[in-house]
């Protein structure tokens, strides 16, 4: 896969929303169309090593780092229930120049 380096400027909200539920959708082998923003990660089958492999994918997708602990539920603050909650970590981290 190739590293691209995003900012909140070059890429709008939603298509923020759209690349992440993307990464979701691939790494969950579900339709897209099942990633919708109240769905849980859990709901979706992505178990701790799924979600340890979404949030690498994440990482180089966007060219941040997240402050992840798959032994933690709520690492740093950050909350990673949703679909949602996945969004918005990754918007809030290039809003502030995580990366």
């Amino acid at each position: 896969m190739t590293r691209h380096s995003m900012t909140t400027e070059l890429m709008p909200a939603d298509g923020i929303a759209d690349q992440v539920r993307d990464i979701i959708a691939r790494q969950a082998v579900v339709p897209i169309d099942d990633v919708g923003p109240d769905v849980s990660l859990q709901a979706l089958g992505l178990d701790s090593m799924a979600l340890v492999e979404t949030i690498f994918a994440i990482e180089e997708t966007f060219d941040i780092t997240v402050p992840f602990n798959a032994n933690e539920t709520d690492t740093a603050g950050l909350r990673l229930d949703t679909v949602q909650d996945v969004i918005d970590a990754v918007t809030d981290l290039l809003a502030h120049g995580n990366g």
